[in-house]
């Protein structure tokens, strides 16, 4: 269900998305990866576009983009990396999950 807030937005919209997406230092990210709740996002997709299909319960979609590697739960390895380099990510929150876009110089 797509709620509208004080303001006339509806909750699930990208443009809501959007503003809430924020650029982060991937180890202020680690209690939720501890937790098992950080989902690694592509390059090949759009971080808003995945946010707002997997906040709007399209499982379909998201599926599709899970079977071929486009999205997946950051793996200990990724982790570990981005720990070392001090990565920094676009990060959203669609609850329960985070979702995590590492930024390309």
């Amino acid at each position: 269900m797509i709620e509208s807030n004080d303001l006339g937005i509806d909750e699930n919209t990208p443009h809501k998305i959007n503003r809430e997406t924020s650029k982060m230092h991937w180890n202020e990210l680690l209690p939720f990866f501890a937790k098992g709740m950080t989902i690694y996002v592509s390059h090949k997709v759009d971080l808003i576009k995945v946010a707002t299909i997997l906040s709007n319960d399209d499982k379909c979609q998201f599926e599709k983009w899970l079977k071929k590697g486009l999205v997946a739960n950051v793996s200990d390895e990724q982790a570990s990396v981005w720990y070392e380099e001090k990565i920094l990510v676009w990060a959203v929150v669609i609850k329960p999950w985070v979702l995590v876009q590492p930024i390309v110089d």
